[in-house]
């Protein structure tokens, strides 16, 4: 049997209720206020795609061993790196073994799918015992456009094997079909599209009833056979047509959570599916469509241990916790769509030594620190020397991994004069439950709601941007824990 094992996902935790971005840029397209219901998830100015991707990954990782898992797939169409694998940087913040298999999956919005189904596949061929999927997305629209009222940021992960399977795979089904309804050029920061009215009438109408047949007649199947049925659709009439033309009723019909996070791209099938597992019951059979340049239909049935998929907070836990985001021009400004003084010391030249970087992975990707075999101190970053006066041994240490680790706030500070893009820049030390001290940026916080002692956990986020050669450098920083339910 193969299937998905684990399942997690992110939300960021800011959200821009849509009639802030109206009231900012209605006057130029009054149109928008069509899509001014609900609230949009908006990822903080230190993440991006492959932060989201580690979160959702690391939500996933709960409770499972990272050793069995011998590689990760990233599918995104909003990837930081061109030419630099991010499903690489994903696999070292996930502390994954290096001896494993990465890959971007990109260039259409059903890369979800087509990623998930390739990790299924390499499982059940046996060329893995357990991979890792992960999908992420920040997609910008252009002030005043449609896309940027319904874009909204999200993750999901997802751990697939043939073991202590939660949902097994049963089949699937794909068409390929070069409908240009999205497309994006490779300097282009801005999605663009052809008119609503052809990829509501040729997109979702003609392609995926297309591609439904092709998988009912290979399995002999109706779609009554199905308790959840999940596709990204955010026309709401052409999602009432679709269901009644295709014989899903609002019982079987997933939320979209359109109104609560938005069109999270590439992402949003494996967003909706985590979610729907979180309330799948046994023997449910789930029906999963990946749309965009063709189609993916991937079938799945709940096994007798689907409740114990989910140890992580999970989509309904990262929905639970969230901040609004009041201020469109910091949405501009997180988003690098407004330019902004953050003072001279934004104007420093900052480069990446990368020989040092490769040295370091471990400790920067990772966030490998040491234990002594001798004494037990832990100490971050790696030293050969035992820190502790009374011990002192040399090169006696084993790895130990804290990216997993709560720690407690040993002292912190805020500072208005550091440039930041969300000032007062806020950070301070921590003290890691298993030992060792260190000191972290903090984020996704208010300096009022810290106090010495508070429970943190690490974020994998983007420490800095260059962006005189456009690249982002990546570390942990500490924020609030928060509480699975």
């Amino acid at each position: 049997m193969v299937g998905i094992c684990s399942f997690g996902g992110y939300i960021p935790r800011y959200r821009m209720n849509r009639m802030v971005v109206f009231d900012a840029m209605g006057w130029l397209n009054p149109a928008t206020i069509a899509n001014g219901r609900g609230e949009k998830a908006v990822a903080n100015f230190d993440e991006d795609a492959i932060t989201l991707a580690v979160a959702a990954g690391a939500d996933a990782l709960c409770g499972f061993d990272r050793k069995l898992v011998d590689g990760v797939y990233f599918a995104s169409t909003s990837l930081p790196f061109k030419e630099r694998l991010n499903a690489g940087i994903i696999a070292a913040a996930m502390a994954l073994n290096d001896h494993c298999r990465a890959a971007d999956f990109t260039g259409g919005l059903k890369s979800s799918s087509t990623a998930l189904l390739a990790a299924l596949e390499a499982c059940a061929a046996g060329n893995a015992r357990n991979m890792a999927v992960v999908a992420a997305e920040t997609r910008l629209g252009l002030p005043a456009s449609q896309q940027e009222m319904i874009f909204g940021d999200a993750a999901a992960g997802f751990i697939v094997g043939q073991d202590n399977v939660v949902a097994e795979f049963k089949g699937s089904f794909s068409t390929t079909y070069d409908f240009v309804d999205h497309f994006r050029g490779p300097f282009a920061k801005f999605d663009r599209q052809w008119e609503d009215r052809w990829i509501r009438d040729l997109g979702f109408e003609f392609i995926i009833p297309d591609t439904i047949k092709g998988f009912m007649d290979k399995y002999s199947m109706t779609m009554d056979a199905f308790s959840k049925v999940i596709y990204p659709c955010h026309y709401g009439a052409e999602r009432k047509s679709l269901n009644k033309k295709l014989g899903i009723t609002a019982e079987m019909d997933q939320n979209n959570l359109l109104t609560e996070v938005g069109d999270s791209g590439a992402a949003q099938v494996l967003v909706m599916l985590s979610l729907a597992l979180e309330e799948a019951k046994p023997g449910d059979n789930i029906l999963v469509i990946g749309f965009g340049s063709g189609s993916d239909v991937l079938w799945f049935q709940a096994t007798d241990k689907i409740s114990e998929g989910k140890k992580g907070l999970g989509i309904s836990g990262y929905l639970a916790h969230k901040q609004p985001l009041d201020k469109y021009g910091k949405y501009l400004v997180w988003r690098d769509i407004m330019p902004a003084d953050l003072g001279p010391r934004a104007e420093e030249d900052i480069w990446t030594r990368w020989s040092w970087d490769w040295r370091s992975r471990k400790a920067i990707y990772g966030l490998w620190g040491n234990k002594c075999t001798e004494c037990g101190t832990v100490t971050f970053p790696p030293q050969r020397v035992c820190v502790n006066p009374d011990c002192g041994a040399i090169d006696k240490v084993e790895p130990i991994l804290l990216s997993d680790k709560t720690a407690k706030i040993f002292n912190y500070t805020a500072d208005n004069l550091a440039a930041s893009n969300d000032p007062p820049a806020i950070y301070g030390t921590l003290q890691f439950e298993t030992g060792g001290r260190y000191p972290f940026d903090f984020t996704d916080c208010e300096l009022g709601e810290l106090a010495v002692g508070n429970e943190m956990e690490m974020s994998f986020r983007r420490r800095t941007y260059d962006p005189k050669r456009g690249i982002s450098r990546y570390f942990w920083k500490a924020v609030p824990k928060k509480e699975v339910k």
